[in-house]
C-alpha cells in the first residue's frame, strides 16, 4: 500500500468505515486522517487506562495507527474498525508494561508512583462558563480521574471501556479477550471501589473524564499523517 493523497474532493464524514478502509487501501491518505479522527479519543482513553500516562498514551496511540496502517489489508470486518483497532492499542499498551516491568528498577518504580498521584490536567471540553462552575468541574473531573487511575488494572479497563467510552459488554469483551460475563463482574466491582472514594454525587462527571478532542486531537493525527506520508 503506497501513500498518496486523494485527487477528488470527498465528505469523508458521511463515508461509513469500511468505505474508508477501501479508500485507504487504494491509496487515499485522507481517508486515513478521517479513521483516526473518529477512533482518537476511545484509543487515548484505553491506553492511558493502562499506562497511566498522557504522553506515552498519545505514541502508543500513535505506533498503533502505524501498525494499523501497515496491515489494513489484513482488516476482514469481522468486527468494527474501532475494535480491531483497539486490540491493537491494547496489544501495543500491554507490550510497553511488560517491557517495562522485567527492565525497570526499583528507582524508577518509586518515581512512577510518586508521578501517578499528580492531577492529570486536560484542556476543557466545554466553551466559556461560569468560572465557579468550571472550577468545581475541574476539581471533580480530577478527582475522578485519581480515582479511576487507583482501580486495579483489569478492573480499570474495563470501566473506562464500559462507562466512559459507552462499549457494549460484547464489544468490550471481544477487546479485551474476556467472556461477557467476566466483563460484567469487574464492571460491578469497579463501580463498587469507585463509590468507596467518590460517592454517587460525581456520577454526572465520567463523561468527561480523559477527554482527548480539539487542538490535542489534531496535534496527534497530524503526527501520524507525517509518519505516513513524510
Amino acid at each position: 500500500m503506497t501513500p498518496s493523497k486523494s485527487s477528488n474532493a470527498r465528505d469523508y464524514a458521511a463515508l461509513d468505515d469500511r468505505v474508508l478502509v477501501e479508500l485507504v487501501l487504494q491509496g487515499d491518505l485522507e481517508a486515513f486522517r478521517d479513521i483516526t479522527r473518529r477512533c482518537n479519543q476511545r484509543l487515548f482513553r484505553v491506553a492511558r487506562g493502562i499506562v497511566k500516562d498522557d504522553s506515552e498514551a498519545e505514541d502508543i496511540v500513535q505506533e498503533s495507527y502505524v501498525r494499523a496502517f501497515e496491515k489494513l489489508a489484513s482488516f476482514r470486518g469481522d468486527a468494527a474498525l474501532l475494535t480491531w483497532l483497539t486490540r491493537i492499542v491494547l496489544n501495543e499498551a500491554y507490550g510497553r508494561l511488560r517491557r517495562r516491568r522485567m527492565n525497570v528498577d526499583m528507582e524508577h518504580i518509586e518515581a512512577a508512583q510518586m508521578k501517578s498521584e499528580n492531577v492529570v490536567s486536560f484542556s476543557p471540553r466545554y466553551g466559556v462558563e461560569d468560572p465557579a462552575v468550571a472550577a468545581g468541574r475541574a476539581q471533580a473531573r480530577q478527582l475522578l480521574e485519581r480515582a479511576i487511575d487507583q482501580l486495579p488494572e483489569a478492573f480499570r479497563i474495563v470501566f473506562l471501556m464500559r462507562e466512559i467510552e459507552g462499549c457494549t459488554v460484547e464489544e468490550t469483551a471481544v477487546c479485551l479477550d474476556l467472556r461477557s460475563e467476566t466483563v460484567k463482574t469487574r464492571l460491578h466491582r469497579a463501580r463498587r471501589l469507585l463509590r468507596a472514594q467518590l460517592k454517587d454525587t460525581l456520577a454526572a462527571t465520567m463523561a468527561d473524564a480523559f477527554p482527548f478532542l480539539g487542538a490535542r486531537c489534531d496535534h496527534m493525527t497530524d503526527t501520524v499523517m507525517k509518519r505516513l506520508n513524510p
